[in-house]
This record gives structure tokens, C-alpha cells and sequence, in this order.
């Protein structure tokens, strides 16, 4: 008998995909206090856009923000959503050089470290991947819309599966699987096979 396997991002994906998101972030530990915020254009219908993510300090994605615009109305908007969503401000947040973070946290957070430089944030750099592997997968977004409800949902759903095998035993990592497919069977109903 087959391993369960991830909804297929039709209907039945729109329909119980946020739903499956939202369940699994209520059963995950608290993110980090190290926020790693990125963006990179994407382009939907011709059209230039701007995804907007946000990473804990373990790779776990904390949210993810579509917009057509760079500017520090932008990444307000991406902070507001980041402190609403975690009940908390970072202790710190690492960004590259764009000048639309500084801004947004002096009005935001003004509290907060802000760590500016390319090679810190390589954290968020390297979650984008399976973004772009999905879009390539789907021959592109077909608008801003479906593009923030299918990576919201696919991200949160991801976070559960987030194993970095390379940095623990073998018989841990096995473990982390398991459980991590049980949480699964328990959230959408369907039993994986033993």
C-alpha cells in the first residue's frame, strides 16, 4: 500500500489545502526569534511581481506576501502581516541591502536589531527553490491571487516535512519522518501504510 500522498493542487487543493496549512501550524514549535526576510520578482501574466518571504533561523517559512510593488510600503505591509501572524517581533531581522526593510522596521519595529548584508541571508535566498521549482511545474502563476493562495498552503504544508537529514543521525531523521507522515494521516484523514 502506497504512503499518503500531498493533495493535488486542483479544487480539492484550493478547498482543503489553507485548511490543512493552518493545522499543521497550530501543531508545530514556536518559530525562532531570527527573522531571515527576502524577496524576488516573479512574473505572472507578463506582468512583474514581487514575492516577499519569511524565514525562522531553521528554515521554517513564516509567511509569504505577493505584491506588484518593491518599496517600503511593501515590506510594512510584509512586517505588519509577519508580527500579526506570530504574536511577536524577532529579536533580530536579517535582510539584503534594500533600503525598503530599514524603513519599514524603523516604522514597525523599531526596536529590533536589523542585520543588513547578502551573505547572511542566504536562509531565505535558498527557500525560494522549491517556489521556483512549483511555478516552473505549472508552466507559471496565472494571477497574484492564485499565487499567494497556492504558496501560502504549499509553504505551511512544507514546513511539516522540513527534515535536514545531512544534519542529523539516520535514525532520528527516520523518526522525524514517521512522525511527521502521522501528523499528516491525522490531519487529512487518509492512513499511511505501515
Amino acid at each position: 500500500m502506497p504512503l499518503a500522498q500531498p493533495v493535488e493542487w486542483s479544487t480539492e487543493g484550493l478547498k482543503f489545502g489553507q485548511a490543512f496549512a493552518n493545522q499543521i501550524r497550530r501543531r508545530l514549535p514556536a518559530a525562532g526569534d531570527k527573522w531571515h526576510l527576502d524577496e524576488v520578482v516573479i512574473t505572472i501574466a507578463g506582468v512583474e511581481h514581487w514575492l516577499w518571504r519569511a524565514v525562522d533561523q531553521n528554515g521554517m517559512v513564516l509567511d509569504i506576501l505577493v505584491q506588484s510593488r518593491r518599496d517600503t510600503q511593501a515590506a510594512k505591509r510584509l512586517l505588519r502581516k509577519l508580527t500579526k501572524r506570530q504574536c511577536r517581533s524577532p529579536r533580530v531581522m536579517i535582510t539584503d541591502k534594500l533600503a525598503s526593510y530599514g524603513a519599514a522596521k524603523r516604522a514597525v519595529m523599531p526596536s529590533v536589531e536589523h542585520r543588513k548584508h547578502k551573505g547572511l541571508n542566504n536562509r531565505a535566498e535558498n527557500s525560494h527553490q522549491p517556489t521556483r521549482q512549483r511555478e516552473r511545474q505549472m508552466k507559471r502563476f496565472k494571477s497574484a491571487g492564485q499565487a499567494q493562495r497556492l504558496l501560502s498552503a504549499h509553504d505551511g504544508i512544507n514546513n511539516l516535512f522540513h527534515l535536514r537529514r545531512h544534519q542529523v543521525p539516520a535514525t532520528q531523521y527516520r523518526v522525524a519522518r514517521i512522525q511527521a507522515f502521522q501528523v499528516w494521516a491525522e490531519i487529512t484523514g487518509i492512513a499511511a501504510a505501515a
